[in-house]
C-alpha cells in the first residue's frame, strides 16, 4: 500500500457517503412539490420515492459480484457518473418517467457507494474495521442533518426544489475530484489469497445468514421509523424535523466517538446493548406526546446508532472470507428489506388504521397520530426480536473461542 494515501481516500468515501445521505434528505422534503407540479397521485409518489430504496440493493449486489475483478476504482466512478446523470436528470424531470428513473439512478449511485467504500475501508484499516466503519458511517446521518438543514433553510426563503438538488451537485464534484488520479487497494478478498469458491461458501454459512436476518430488523428498525417519522409523529406535538435532526445528530456523534465503547464491549455486545435500548426508544416514542418526544427520541437514537456499521464490521472480521460480497450483501439486504416493509407494510398499514379508527368515530385530530403510535408499536416487536437473536449471538459467540 506504499502508492495509497489511505487519508485521502477515506475522506472521499466520507464525502460519498455524505452525497448519498443528502439525497435521501433533500428528496424526502421533495414529495409534495412535486405532487403539485407533475400533478401525481399519492401512489405515483410512493414508486417514485421507493426507487431510491430499490436502486441501492440492486447496486450493492452487483458491486459485491463485481468488485473484486473490476476493482473498487472503477465501480466508485460508475458511482459517480451514476449520481451526476440522476441529479442532473431530476433537476430537469418533465413528471413521472423521468423522476422515476432519476431516482432510481441516484438510488443506484448510492449503493454503489456502499458496495465500494465499505470494503475500501475495511481493507485499508484490517486491524480495525468495525471502529472505521462507525466512522465512516457517521457520515450518513451527518449528511441527513446536513441534506435537512439546506431544505429547511431554502424552503424558508422560497427557493425551490430544483436548486436544493443542484446543491448536491457540489459535493458530488468533490468526492469525484477527491478520488481522482487515486490509487486504491486490491479488496481484503483479494490481497489474502481467498478463493470466490471460499467466498460464495462464506456467504451460505449459518452464521452469515442469521445476519442477514438480523440486518433486515436492525435495518428497519432504524430507517423505518426516521424515514417516516412526519407521518408517524406529525401530530405527536412536537416537531418531526427537529425530532429527524436530533436522532441523526446524536447518531453522527454516537458514531465518531465510539470506538471505546466498541473495544469495551465488543461488536455482538454493542448489538445486544443497542437493541435493548432500542426497545425503550420505540416504547417511548409511542406513548409520548409533546416536548417528551425529544428526550424519547434521543433514547431511540442512541438505540439505533450503531446498528448498520457494527452489524458490517461483525461479518467482516468475524466472516473475512466473505469479502466484499459479504458487505455488499448485508447493505443490499438491509436497505432492500426497509423498501419492502416500506411499500407493503408501513403504507398499507397506516391507512387501513385510519380508515378503522374513522368508522369506529375517533375524532379527526386524532386519528393521524393514533395511526401512527400503531405503526410504530408493530415497528416495536422488531428490536425485541433482536434481543433474543443478539443474546443467542453472544452465547454462540461465546462458545466458539
Amino acid at each position: 500500500m506504499s502508492n495509497i494515501n489511505p487519508s485521502r481516500l477515506f475522506t472521499a468515501s466520507r464525502m460519498a457517503l455524505t452525497v448519498t445521505s443528502m439525497t435521501f434528505a433533500i428528496r424526502a422534503g421533495m414529495l409534495g412539490p412535486l405532487g403539485l407540479e407533475f400533478n401525481l397521485t399519492d401512489s405515483e409518489l410512493g414508486w417514485i420515492a421507493g426507487m431510491a430504496f430499490f436502486g441501492f440493493p440492486v447496486a450493492t449486489t452487483l458491486g459485491g459480484f463485481f468488485v473484486d475483478s473490476l476493482g473498487m476504482r472503477r465501480l466508485m466512478w460508475v458511482a459517480f457518473g451514476a449520481h451526476l446523470l440522476g441529479l442532473v436528470m431530476t433537476i430537469f424531470a418533465g413528471g413521472f418517467w423521468t423522476l422515476f428513473i432519476s431516482t432510481f439512478l441516484v438510488g443506484f449511485a448510492n449503493g454503489m457507494v456502499e458496495a465500494v467504500c465499505n470494503p475500501l475501508v475495511a481493507s485499508m484499516y484490517p486491524n480495525n474495521k468495525t471502529v472505521m466503519l462507525n466512522k465512516f458511517h457517521v457520515w450518513f446521518p451527518g449528511g441527513i442533518v446536513i441534506g435537512a438543514l439546506i431544505a429547511a433553510g431554502m424552503k424558508y426563503l422560497g427557493i425551490g426544489w430544483e436548486v436544493q438538488v443542484a446543491i448536491i451537485i457540489i459535493p458530488t464534484l468533490i468526492y469525484g475530484w477527491l478520488f481522482w488520479g487515486q490509487a486504491f487497494p486490491q479488496t481484503e478478498r483479494v490481497d489474502s489469497g481467498v478463493s470466490t469458491a471460499a467466498m460464495f461458501k462464506a456467504v451460505v454459512t449459518p452464521l452469515f445468514l442469521f445476519m442477514i436476518f438480523c440486518m433486515f430488523l436492525t435495518a428497519n428498525t432504524e430507517l423505518s421509523t426516521t424515514q417516516w417519522i412526519d407521518k408517524l409523529l406529525g401530530n405527536a406535538g412536537a416537531n418531526p424535523l427537529l425530532i429527524l435532526a436530533l436522532v441523526n445528530g446524536l447518531m453522527a456523534v454516537g458514531r465518531y466517538f465510539g470506538e471505546p465503547l466498541i473495544h469495551k464491549l465488543s461488536p455482538k455486545g454493542v448489538l445486544l446493548a443497542s437493541s435493548v435500548i432500542s426497545v425503550l426508544g420505540l416504547y417511548l416514542l409511542r406513548t409520548t406526546e409533546g416536548d417528551m418526544l425529544y428526550a424519547a427520541a434521543a433514547i431511540f437514537a442512541v438505540g439505533v446508532c450503531y446498528f448498520w456499521p457494527t452489524m458490517l464490521g461483525f461479518v467482516s472480521e468475524t466472516i473475512p472470507e466473505s469479502g466484499a460480497l459479504g458487505l455488499s450483501l448485508m447493505g443490499g439486504a438491509g436497505m432492500l428489506g426497509n423498501w419492502a416493509f416500506q411499500t407493503f407494510f408501513i403504507g398499507p398499514k397506516l391507512d387501513s388504521e385510519k380508515i378503522s379508527l374513522a368508522a369506529a368515530g375517533v375524532a379527526p385530530d386524532k386519528i393521524e397520530l393514533m395511526a401512527g403510535q400503531s405503526v410504530l408499536s408493530t415497528i416495536n416487536i422488531l428490536p425485541v426480536i433482536l434481543v433474543v437473536a443478539f443474546t443467542a449471538l453472544w452465547f454462540y459467540m461465546r462458545g466458539r473461542k
